[in-house]
């Protein structure tokens, strides 16, 4: 206890003798100190898969149903940091046999509680780079009926397409507000949206009108002189999303 004690007097002496014979003191606000410290955060690219979101609020997640049977499964979208997460099903109706050219409109969007919304597509990039990309669409051939008979000369037509999105990347540069699906062989593919570097980061749909014109948006026009059997006909569109950016297009 006394030598703790002797060396703390000492201490205190030798501080008066370098300071002149007084003790030293700042006030406050005279002494500032600065000292940096790392903050980091960092991402990597997502494989989970995104669930569908609402075409006219790309914000909101919704629950699509297929048009025909609402309790069919759907199919859930393809994983990866650039994905293709939904399409819509496309049901022109049951129509009556005509002798005249018709134009058929597809139904909307139907969700689970009931509403229904543009028909869309949905695309998520979540690869971290704004890399670009491209999204296609072709027709698997004709129209055939459940007994193998072509509906010659039926065509798919899409009008007033736009994009909508939440996502603060830029818009991609190509979209086609309108086009037809040509049937060649096992069908064209038709480029319909593509973003160059420094675009389509995020979620983004393509959506087929908005709410005042969603229910004239897609077309099936049928000529008047083809043969229709009392039968249900059916195709497939296959949607294609690349890492091609609009760029090398």
């Amino acid at each position: 206890m006394k030598t703790t004690k002797f060396i703390t007097t000492g201490a205190v002496i030798i501080s008066a003798v370098i300071l002149g014979g007084s003790i030293a003191s700042a006030a406050p606000g005279d002494i500032t100190q600065n000292y940096k410290s790392d903050t980091i955060v960092k991402f990597a690219p997502s494989e989970d898969v995104t669930n569908p979101v609402d075409p006219t609020n790309p914000g909101e997640v919704i629950e699509p149903v297929d048009p025909v049977d609402p309790e069919k499964e759907i199919e859930p979208g393809t994983a990866g940091p650039l994905s293709l997460d939904y399409a819509s099903a496309f049901y022109f109706g049951e129509n009556k046999i005509t002798s005249k050219d018709e134009v058929y409109y597809a139904v909307a969007q139907k969700l689970k509680d009931g509403s229904d919304r543009p028909n869309y597509v949905q695309v998520t990039d979540n690869r971290g780079t704004e890399a670009g990309w491209s999204l296609q669409v072709k027709q698997d051939g004709q129209f055939m009926s459940e007994s193998n008979r072509e509906l010659v000369g039926a065509m798919i037509s899409f009008t007033n397409g736009q994009l909508d999105t939440i996502s603060t990347s830029a818009t991609p540069s190509f979209t086609k507000p309108s086009f037809d699906l040509t049937v060649a062989g096992t069908g064209v593919a038709e480029n319909i949206v593509s973003a160059k570097d420094g675009e389509g980061a995020g979620t983004f749909v393509y959506r087929f009108g908005t709410d005042a014109t969603k229910a004239n948006s897609v077309s099936l026009s049928v000529p008047g002189t083809t043969t229709k059997l009392a039968e249900t006909y059916a195709t497939t569109l296959t949607w294609t999303l690349t890492d091609v950016p609009a760029n090398e297009i």
